[in-house]
C-alpha cells in the first residue's frame, strides 16, 4: 500500500521540478532552479525524516526524491567547467552543499520544535 503514496507523490515532485526549473532558467543565466529545488528537497527530508509512514512515503521518497535531482545538479557543473564558467561550477557546487546542509538541519530544527521524533529516531536505529 505505501507504494502508492511513493507514486502519489513522485507525481507531484517530479513535474514540479520541471516546472519551477524551466520558469527559473528564463529569468537566469545560472543554473538556480536546480539549486533552489535541491535546498528545498534537503529541508523537506529534514522537515519528513522520521518513522517508516504513509507521510514519509509520500513526502519523502515519492516527491522530494522525484522533485531532487543529484544528475542535473552534477550535470550543471559538468556544463559550467566546460563551458569554462569555473566561477559559475565553484558557486553553485558551494551554494548547493552549504545552502542544502542549512536547509537540512532547519528542516530537522523544526520538525523537533513541532515535537516530531525526527532524531531520536534516526539516532536509535543506527
Amino acid at each position: 500500500m505505501k507504494i502508492l503514496f511513493v507514486i502519489a507523490g513522485a507525481a507531484i515532485g517530479a513535474p514540479s521540478r520541471f516546472l519551477l526549473d524551466q520558469f527559473l532558467r528564463k529569468y537566469l543565466n545560472y543554473p538556480l532552479g536546480m539549486t533552489v529545488i535541491n535546498v528545498l528537497g534537503a529541508f523537506i527530508f529534514g522537515l519528513s525524516i522520521g518513522p517508516e509512514d504513509n507521510f514519509r512515503a509520500f513526502m519523502v521518497v515519492g516527491f522530494a526524491g522525484a522533485f531532487t535531482t543529484w544528475s542535473t545538479f552534477i550535470l550543471d557543473i559538468y556544463l559550467a567547467y566546460e563551458l569554462k564558467k569555473y566561477r559559475s561550477a565553484a558557486t553553485n557546487l558551494l551554494l548547493s552543499l552549504t545552502l542544502g546542509l542549512a536547509a537540512a538541519w532547519f528542516g530537522i530544527y523544526l520538525a523537533q520544535k513541532c515535537g516530531h521524533p525526527c532524531l531520536d529516531f534516526v539516532w536509535m536505529s543506527r
